[in-house]
């Protein structure tokens, strides 16, 4: 995959004076049907989440919370986003390398995954991601 395959999706958003409220559906509002549900929280300060990249894992990472940035890289460009908004979402096709970072106080990243965990799945080195590029 390409860097230019990730995309900011917005998702459903109701308001309301009560409270808004936003949803995603399979394969209604992202490419692929849900297995797995995770939630990244309480990242302290200068931390950084992720870097791997997944062989056939395909995400939609929510900022549910608070804001993060995630920077894509496909072995040739980088590309840094910034998730501050609960209603939208960046999806990331497998075969990029990601990495998450600059978490605010209190965020809460929510994690929508096509699979269900499998550590064969994750390449966790940066050359060896390289490696698999070029393959």
């Amino acid at each position: 995959m390409e860097i230019n395959n990730i995309q900011i999706l917005e998702l459903p958003k109701h308001l309301d004076l009560r409270g808004n409220l936003s949803f995603a559906e399979n394969e209604r509002h992202f490419p692929f049907a849900i297995n797995r549900v995770y939630w990244i929280y309480d990242v302290p300060g200068g931390e950084i989440r992720g870097g791997h990249a997944f062989k056939m894992q395909q995400e939609l990472i929510i900022a549910l919370s608070g804001s993060f940035d995630v920077i894509v890289d496909d072995g040739r460009s980088k590309q840094k986003v910034t998730l501050n908004r609960s209603y939208y979402g960046l999806y990331i096709p497998n075969g990029l390398w990601r990495h998450m970072e600059n978490f605010s106080t209190n965020s809460v990243a929510m994690v929508l995954s096509n699979t269900a965990f499998s550590e064969d799945d994750y390449i966790r080195d940066y050359e060896s991601f390289k490696h698999y590029k070029n393959a």
